[in-house]
């Protein structure tokens, strides 16, 4: 017998972490998901504990709409009359990091990570289970139901609410940026920050889970007209669920490069071009 077939179990794939009888560069798109993720959670996780450089007006940084408490007397922080309920309260854990970003992470994080595709992605790259169709995973263990993260994940139905309640904060957000002092005008930063939620809903009104509880749930689309109307709505969430995957991707790194500008306008590294000044 061949070193080929005595490699192989049932079903034709070899065993072995990474083995496979693919001959194309099948670890290349999981190699850049590894690079990608991990500058995004880096890059993030260091701009959300900062508390600071987050604002310039009118320009607020998506990591830390909405806010809840702010700071006051922080560089680059929102004034205390924009935060929902005033200044940092005195009685939060001391544990916490004093950063508004902090307090809402959870929300865009909880859809994010529980989204199918994100779940192919970390699964492939992070924790190779497995890195590819037809590439043997990083081990093998017999399947005893869902449990632990499974269940974990079955949460994207309901983050999905959390995140149309988000998209239609950041939306608001866009509009405030081209109002500054009261006078209407336009920046560089009015732009990216439009920008930043018609990616977002891109990738929102094309998840799975919207997809399902618009039409999935029906037998017949053409009984009646409401029905119709649900068809028409599931076929354009369905057109925007086969390019889930980059408008995932998208709008990730639309949020990373607009918490980045405001930061460095904020810092005086970059000018914001605008009608409000020279």
């Amino acid at each position: 017998m061949s070193d080929t077939h005595a490699s192989t179990v049932l079903g034709g794939h070899r065993t072995g972490l990474a083995a496979t009888l693919r001959t194309d560069a099948w670890w290349i798109g999981p190699a850049l998901t590894f690079a990608g993720f991990s500058a995004f959670i880096i890059y993030s996780t260091w701009a959300g504990l900062q508390g600071m450089h987050y604002f310039v007006d009118p320009y607020l940084s998506p990591m830390y709409s909405p806010l809840l408490w702010v700071q006051p007397g922080v560089a680059g922080g929102a004034p205390v009359a924009d935060a929902w309920f005033g200044t940092w309260p005195a009685w939060f854990p001391a544990l916490i990091p004093v950063s508004p970003a902090v307090l809402i992470v959870g929300f865009p994080l909880s859809f994010r990570f529980t989204c199918y595709y994100y779940r192919k992605a970390y699964y492939r790259s992070f924790a190779m289970t497995p890195p590819g169709c037809a590439v043997s995973p990083i081990q093998r263990k017999k399947f005893l139901g869902e449990k632990g993260l499974l269940i974990f994940q079955n949460l994207h139905r309901y983050a999905l609410y959390a995140a149309l309640v988000f998209l239609a904060i950041l939306s608001v957000d866009a509009v405030k940026s081209y109002f500054r002092a009261g006078h209407f005008g336009v920046g560089v930063g009015s732009i990216i920050l439009t920008i930043n939620p018609i990616l977002i809903g891109l990738y929102t009104f094309g998840c799975h889970s919207l997809r399902h509880l618009v039409g999935g749930r029906l037998d017949c689309y053409s009984c009646d007209g409401v029905s119709g109307v649900r068809y028409t709505l599931w076929k354009r969430i369905t057109a925007l669920n086969e390019r889930h995957m980059l408008f995932a991707w998208m709008s990730l790194l639309w949020v990373g490069w607009t918490d980045l500008y405001i930061r460095l306008v904020s810092m005086g590294v970059l000018h914001d071009f605008n009608s409000w000044s020279s």
